[in-house]
């Protein structure tokens, strides 16, 4: 009886501490500092975010009876590269997949001690991520300056009928083919236009006079030429159609985000920046908690890689 009394006080007197461990604050729940705990709960709300917006785009886009497909959007890259779909994305992603790895390395080196392995680990991080940023604004400008895509106008647009295009002086059937499903890119009156795209190869002059022609049409509100095509088969056979503009989400979702995800590498590069530096200053050599704000960052980092998957998935693949 004695020995049970013994238990139930050293019971009693366990729980008391274990409180007054939790109303002193020295208890930490998994294991985590307060400080990695609260970016784990930044980070699952910024993923509610990020959830948000491409379900919005899985919605929008399975809602719209055509959408451009990515083989035809993403097929530039520098130098002169037409025709090569995704292969400049694939190296956009490349760059930050490897960052995500130098970014462990620098983790690695922090719970080591290892304040210059920190250091050359983080500083080809920032590369990568400063890498990645140079990408997307080039494709960004490609797509702005070159594709005239922007937030409320997308030039790319698809078929939702067969048919074959009219000749651009005649305005009779040729034997180019139109197939539902097949993205086509509109141009600028005046301007040059790129070869690579479906539809688009040939060399007559568009001029830059709005109005009707044989074969083709400008818009005097966008000035934009739009190939003209006659239907072949179903309810709609032997009707003119004129290609029109793609839905305006796909512009606006494309912007809106890459340029939030852009955002966040954008932010995730300063404050690489800025730890490196108080990591070759000494800073954290001082504290002697290995390199804990290094593994901070790195939690980080590895959302902003990990959501880039997603985006890449939606916007690039499907």
């Amino acid at each position: 009886m004695a020995e049970e009394t013994d238990i139930l006080v050293a019971a009693e007197h366990d729980h008391s501490d274990h409180n007054a461990s939790w109303e002193g604050g020295d208890a930490k729940p998994f294991e985590a500092s307060y400080g990695k705990l609260m970016m784990w709960y930044f980070l699952l709300s910024d993923a509610f975010t990020f959830a948000g917006f491409l379900i919005a785009y899985g919605t929008l886009r399975f809602s719209s009876p055509s959408w451009p497909v990515p083989d035809s959007v993403f097929n530039t890259a520098p130098f002169g590269i037409h025709g090569m779909p995704l292969i400049f994305v694939t190296f956009m992603s490349f760059l930050l997949i490897i960052s995500s790895g130098t970014m462990v390395r620098a983790v690695q080196e922090g719970a080591r001690e290892n304040k210059r392995g920190v250091v050359f680990w983080m500083l080809l991080t920032v590369i990568g991520g400063a890498g990645f940023l140079g990408c997307q604004a080039w494709e960004w400008n490609n797509l702005i300056n070159v594709e005239h895509m922007t937030v409320t106008t997308n030039p790319f647009g698809t078929y939702t009928e067969n048919g074959f295009y009219l000749d651009p002086e005649t305005g009779e059937p040729t034997s180019e083919e139109v197939v539902a499903g097949e993205t086509y890119l509109l141009h600028l009156a005046g301007a040059s236009h790129g070869e690579g795209h479906e539809g688009e190869e040939e060399s007559f002059d568009y001029g830059a006079t709005p109005g009707n022609y044989a074969g083709y049409e400008i818009n005097e509100e966008n000035m934009f030429i739009r190939r003209k095509f006659v239907v072949s088969g179903g309810d709609r056979d032997g009707e003119i159609m004129t290609q029109q503009l793609g839905p305006t989400a796909f512009g606006a979702l494309f912007f809106g985000i890459t340029g939030f995800h852009g955002f966040h590498v954008l932010t995730g590069v300063v404050f690489l920046l800025i730890i490196l530096i108080n990591a070759g200053s000494g800073v954290y050599a001082a504290r002697q908690n290995g390199y804990e704000m290094v593994e901070k960052i790195g939690l980080y980092w590895h959302f902003v890689d990990l959501v880039w998957v997603f985006v890449f998935l939606v916007f690039y693949l499907l």
